[in-house]
């Protein structure tokens, strides 16, 4: 009877399928961009690793509709993401365009892989306690983007990516860094995605789709970019004078993250099992 007692009171140990399926497929997309760009398939390498993006925006939803959120979803979406939007942007641009720029070309791929882990590894500690307006730092999938987004670009104007090798390492060490600075990006969190809109903006929504249709490397470029670039003008905008704790380093004392204490530990327990893929 107490054996009965204590397996029917043992916690379940299954795993979610739905929204794990949709991290697995993810991970699969990171993992065929990196064999693509190394059978020199470049464009496919580049809109695979958009594809795990889409896969990395809808696994948290799933879960939260559905009510299927874990640790373990969680930990294994960082995991899928370290490979996704670090280790395949990283050598996706080696191949293309960094192999031949020796030494440089693959340290400057290796730095993107590493702030991509640092910049994971910062947000899984700062998880409740951040400022949700914000992203602190580059996200890695925008970051992923930009690689991405250029490598597609070049291969549709027929680019050799060793003639511009020097250019594309300077990219790659940048948006490397960015996902390690103190810069703040928009969450766009505050949008309110339920409220009505005018008529106006579902025509310029449909515009909007019917100019990446036509054209998704050039507008991905542009749209990465900008926002890639946005991060220091935003932070610059909102401080009094700029610092480097700002910038880069510990961040405790930047003026625009007096507000990082305000969660209790429960409501950070509850941020961290609703932590949403796409904010890595």
């Amino acid at each position: 009877m107490a054996e009965n007692k204590k397996v029917s009171n043992s916690p379940n140990r299954g795993i979610y399928l739905l929204p794990n399926l949709l991290t697995t497929a993810g991970l699969f997309s990171g993992f065929f961009a990196v064999v693509s760009s190394m059978n020199g398939h470049f464009e496919s390498a580049a809109i695979a690793i958009f594809i795990a993006m889409i896969f990395d925006g809808l696994d948290g939803r799933v879960a939260r509709m559905t009510n299927t959120q874990s640790e373990f979803g969680a930990e294994y979406d960082s995991m899928a993401d370290m490979v996704s939007f670090g280790i395949a942007p990283g050598l996706v641009a080696y191949n293309w365009a960094l192999s031949g720029m020796g030494k440089f070309g693959w340290l400057a791929a290796f730095v993107f892989v590493a702030a991509a882990a640092l910049r994971l590894a910062r947000f899984n500690t700062q998880v409740g306690v951040a400022d949700k307006r914000y992203f602190q730092g580059l996200a890695s999938p925008a970051a992923a983007g930009v690689v991405a987004s250029l490598v597609w670009l070049g291969t549709e104007y027929e680019i050799n990516g060793h003639d511009i090798g020097f250019i594309m390492g300077l990219i790659t060490i940048t948006a490397g860094l960015l996902m390690v600075s103190n810069f703040r990006y928009n969450s766009f969190k505050e949008v309110d995605w339920k409220g009505k809109v005018n008529f106006i903006v579902v025509l310029l929504i449909v515009l909007v789709f019917v100019i990446v249709a036509a054209s998704p490397a050039e507008l991905l470029s542009a749209i990465f970019v900008l926002y890639a670039a946005s991060g220091p003008i935003t932070t610059i905008r909102s401080v009094k004078k700029l610092k480097l704790e700002h910038v880069v380093g510990d961040d405790e004392d930047a003026e625009f993250n007096t507000d990082k204490t305000e969660n209790s530990p429960k409501q950070q327990e509850v941020d961290k099992k609703d932590k949403q893929p796409e904010d890595l």
